[in-house]
């Protein structure tokens, strides 16, 4: 099954972001290998317009062409409403996209999104025609405000950015997926390795964003391949139906109708 952000319908489940790796080709190497086709950049850190990052931005366009792709431009480091949507325009005018990873970041301490700021900049930025995928930690009442604003794509937290402490509160993000059953929900920030991100999709999320667990890796390479890998295990679990857990042990060899029988 695909899936599907803004009407646009993509082969993987898997976004990646282009920060942290070695090397530019490293970073390109590890992005096709995952099997993403959804690229995120920080305008703060590719700017083509104003000839920075030119080599990075090189290897982003390469990607993009082999994997009909799409790149996601983030606000990453913003800290206002109004800062965020000047820097959205800005991303639009140069990448010629309108979707939109919406950040606004409210702690320095643990990156924490701050909501006010965030629902402020989503309500703007939607009323402007962006396509908004908000950033937001696992409140069930801000990602129902965001929905509600018009983000058809939600992005709860699965801990603090860059931690890899992986799903930090189960049961808010099984409460969110719950209670919006129609909303596109990809968990992001805070997977550290493959079975956080299996996780996640068993729960029935539609995607997974990840950056520093692929980047940081050892060899990235493989680790980009194995959480490819990882999502679509943790998809298909979801779809053919996870058994419920139970109290009591049950055999999986019952006894009826057992063909010899030994009486002591």
């Amino acid at each position: 099954m695909s899936l599907n952000i803004y009407g646009q319908n993509l082969a993987s489940r898997l976004l990646i972001g282009s920060a942290l790796y070695p090397s530019p080709q490293v970073m390109k190497e590890a992005i096709l290998a995952s099997g993403s086709q959804v690229v995120t950049l920080s305008l703060k850190r590719q700017n083509p317009a104003a000839k920075s990052g030119q080599q990075i931005w090189h290897y982003l366009q390469e990607i993009v062409k082999q994997t009909d792709g799409h790149l996601l431009p983030n606000t990453a480091g913003c800290k206002t409403a109004k800062e965020a949507v000047t820097l959205a325009h800005m991303s639009r005018e140069i990448f010629k996209t309108d979707w939109l990873k919406l950040e606004v970041i409210g702690d320095d301490y643990n990156l924490q999104p701050d909501p006010i700021e965030l629902l402020h900049a989503a309500e703007q930025l939607i009323k402007d025609g962006f396509k908004v995928l908000p950033y937001c930690t696992d409140d069930l009442v801000l990602c129902q405000r965001l929905y509600d604003l018009g983000c058809e794509v939600i992005m709860p937290w699965a801990s603090p950015i860059g931690t890899g402490k992986g799903l930090m509160n189960p049961y808010n993000l099984e409460t969110i997926r719950l209670r919006l059953p129609d909303a596109t929900l990809i968990l992001d920030a805070g997977i550290g390795k493959p079975s956080d991100a299996c996780l996640a999709m068993e729960m029935g999320y539609d995607g997974v964003l990840l950056n520093s667990a692929v980047a940081l890796a050892d060899n990235p390479v493989l680790m980009a391949k194995a959480f490819g890998l990882a999502l679509q295990a943790g998809e298909q679990g979801y779809v053919a139906g996870i058994m419920q857990q139970r109290q009591t042990a049950h055999p999986s060899t019952p006894t009826l109708d057992t063909p010899f029988w030994h009486q002591s």
